[in-house]
This record gives structure tokens, C-alpha cells and sequence, in this order.
């Protein structure tokens, strides 16, 4: 099992679009996949996937419900594990309580390849924890100096705070692959002055209305819109993934 943390330094860059297309489009692909919304306080991973969730992570962390009764799974075989939302006291777990989560996924309910975190964004303490218990961070950026700044933010506490250097970079909202090489470089010039580090540039993600049209029916892109732009680099993102 491969464990996956998507992150960004801010929000409204596409990063739960990333997460949940990337879950789906490795299921689609005949990976055994589970993907579990991390944002604990303000989830949206079932919205996104227009899934009816009776439960959710707070039950299973107040010990009401187990791990199989919160999951939901899709028609197409993706495992979902919910969040809650509008939940303040899941915002802020204690240290202990996210190390004892992540350990029980660590013996998932069935065999799976890929165990995908939707976290939240920023770089609040259950964030970095989040991620540094995953195998690889991805780190989504878009071409908007707030995010970038943002972005930077979160890869420099990662390294500096945490020796923490499993991160790659997906270019969410460009217009081509070369805009998105581009704006990885000018990320790395700062990675490379800084922090003595290049991170690799593991996809991107093109602007493409398909994607605002498939949130507004509550679907994936790669699901309702297969052959628009952005399905064909979710797909291509899901091969790299899974090549590495």
C-alpha cells in the first residue's frame, strides 16, 4: 500500500478536484483505492463525488462507529472515507487522536494499493502530521503568487521543520503542459536558492470548464466528461502515479 497526501498552501486551487479525479481515475485504472477526506472540520470529498454519507470520521474517531461503517464505496469500487463538516473539535485533534487514526488505516479493511488524503489546506499542525505519515505529499499549485507563496510555505515546513522530502508538484488550472513546467521551475529557482532541493514535476491539470461543470452535478470530471482536457491529465497524473 502506497499512502498519498494531497495538499496546497491555500485553499480554492483545486485541490480536493485533484484528490478525488486522482482516486478515481487509479480505480478506474484497477487500483484497489481509498481515499479519505483529511480536511476533518470542513469536508467535502462526498460532495464532490455525490455520495450520501449516514456517517462519517467523527463517528469513527468518538469510537460510536468502526472504519466499515463509515466507508462508502462507489459504483465504480472507490473507498471513501468521509469527513465532517462545520465539526470544530475534529479542526483541532490532538496530536494522539491523528496518530491513532492514521495507524488504524495504516490495516485497511480489505487489501488496497493506494491510500489517498484529501487534507486541508495550509500548513495547520494535523496537516503536516497528516502528511508526513504519508509515503509522498503532492503539492497543488496553481499560477496565482498567493498560491505559490502558499505553496512554497508548506513544501519549506515540510523540509526545514520536519526533514520531510517525499514532495512532488501538480500545476493545477494552466493552460498548457509548458505553462505548467514553467511555473514548477519558477517554484524549484526558490526551492533550489532556499533549500538546496528540486522537487519533481509530477503532473498538471489544464483550465477546462468540464471541471466546473462536473462539480455542479456532483460527479468527476474523468467520470461524466472523459474525454475533456483535464480527464485526459487526470488520467495521465493516475499513470505517473502509479509508475513511480
Amino acid at each position: 500500500m502506497k499512502t498519498i497526501g494531497i495538499a496546497s498552501g491555500k485553499g480554492g486551487v483545486g485541490k480536493t478536484t485533484v484528490a478525488t479525479n486522482l482516486a478515481y481515475a487509479l480505480a478506474k485504472a484497477n487500483y484497489r483505492v481509498m481515499l479519505v477526506d483529511g480536511d476533518f472540520g470542513l469536508a467535502n470529498v462526498q460532495l464532490a463525488l455525490g455520495l450520501q454519507a449516514k456517517y462519517n470520521i467523527g463517528h469513527y474517531l468518538r469510537g460510536e462507529k468502526t472504519l466499515k461503517e463509515i466507508m462508502v464505496t462507489t459504483g465504480d469500487g472507490l473507498m471513501v472515507i468521509p469527513g465532517a463538516s462545520g465539526v470544530g473539535s475534529l479542526a483541532n485533534l490532538k496530536p494522539e487522536e491523528l496518530s491513532d487514526f492514521i495507524k488504524g488505516l495504516a490495516n485497511p479493511i480489505d487489501p488496497i494499493d493506494y491510500l489517498i488524503f484529501d487534507a486541508a489546506a495550509g500548513i495547520s499542525d494535523n496537516v503536516i502530521q497528516l502528511l508526513k505519515a504519508c509515503d509522498e505529499s503532492l503539492i497543488v499549485v496553481r499560477d496565482d503568487p498567493s498560491s505559490i507563496a502558499d505553496g512554497y510555505g508548506i513544501i519549506k515546513v515540510l523540509f526545514t521543520e520536519h526533514d520531510y522530502q517525499s514532495i512532488g508538484i501538480i500545476a493545477s488550472n494552466v493552460d498548457s503542459e509548458n505553462a505548467a513546467k514553467s511555473l514548477v521551475t519558477r517554484i524549484n529557482n526558490a526551492c533550489t536558492k532556499f533549500l538546496g532541493i528540486e522537487l519533481p514535476f509530477v503532473g498538471h491539470v489544464e483550465e477546462d470548464s468540464a471541471v466546473k461543470d462536473a462539480a455542479k452535478q456532483y460527479k468527476p470530471v474523468v467520470e461524466i466528461f472523459p474525454t475533456s482536457k483535464a480527464s485526459v491529465n487526470f488520467r495521465a497524473l493516475a499513470k505517473a502515479v502509479s509508475a513511480q
